[in-house]
């Protein structure tokens, strides 16, 4: 027993006042293995829960890295207590430091305190459609700091998490998995009204992406300066390249009225000369 006691108190290394003995060492492997083994039961517990669930898994992964940050920091502290550092002492002996930190990197703390609150209000997740700054961007991952999105020209984009938090942002795929949009289209006057609406619906019809034929609406808008004015509202799932769609049922609206002959007028404008009499 006297030879384990004068094994664990055996001196290791010593600077100053602080010293390591081999109980000290062994101190800081068991924090280190409860450590590791309680992060593996985390992450084990999140990843097994959301598993088949794709959306799901790049926001279990960034709550997880949230985890390991706060347990690493708690394990670390416990490591200085154990070699005999206070942690109390070296944070008020760092104060000026942590101050010049905090306000040099304020931003980027910002931007980590908006990903926790994305992170736990769940507003935004993987796979949302996102109108930030006028642009469409598909989220792919939400880190701790930025996310990460795709928009439609295949650039991948980083953004800040406090972008997404203080700004105003569109969620295209918040509510449901499709979204109504609309094609504005003009005729030349006389055009048979009942006819245009009714081509303009079957248009919207012909295309494999527009879903719910029932939802399908052609509205006449408005009596413009040189046409009437027409509107067609559809839903589609296919949000994210929904331009492409656009463009195509633009296609479909022009290729039917040509077989309807019905004219897409241009602008046009009347000048009246009025003469008078000298």
């Amino acid at each position: 027993m006297n030879t384990i006691n004068l094994f664990l108190k055996f001196e290791l290394l010593s600077i100053g006042e602080y010293k390591i003995k081999v109980y000290t060492l062994i101190i800081i492997l068991f924090i280190f293995v409860l450590t590791k083994l309680i992060l593996w039961l985390i992450k084990t517990a999140m990843f097994r829960k959301h598993k088949h669930d794709k959306e799901d898994i790049g926001n279990t992964h960034a709550l997880y890295l949230i985890l390991k940050y706060v347990i690493w920091v708690i394990a670390t502290g416990m490591l200085l207590e154990t070699v005999g550092i206070k942690v109390t002492m070296l944070l008020a002996g760092s104060a000026a430091l942590l101050v010049g930190l905090g306000l040099g990197l304020q931003q980027t703390f910002n931007d980590v305190v908006s990903g926790i609150i994305l992170l736990w209000e769940r507003s935004i997740r993987i796979g949302d459609i996102l109108e930030i700054d006028g642009d469409i961007v598909k989220i792919q991952e939400i880190g701790l700091r930025t996310s990460m999105g795709l928009n439609r020209d295949e650039i991948s984009i980083i953004i800040p998490n406090s972008l997404i938090t203080t700004n105003k942002v569109i969620n295209w795929s918040h509510q449901s998995m499709k979204t109504r949009f609309r094609i504005n289209v003009g005729v030349a006057y006389g055009s048979n009204v009942d006819l245009v609406l009714k081509v303009l619906e079957e248009s919207a019809m012909e295309h494999p992406d527009i879903t719910d034929e029932n939802l399908i609406e052609a509205r006449l808008i408005n009596f413009g300066n040189s046409s009437l004015d027409f509107q067609l509202l559809f839903f589609s799932k296919n949000i994210f390249r929904i331009e492409k769609v656009k463009g195509e049922v633009r296609r479909i609206i022009n290729r039917k009225f040509h077989e309807n002959n019905i004219t897409i007028p241009f602008p046009q404008m009347d000048i009246h000369v009025k003469q008078t009499s000298g």
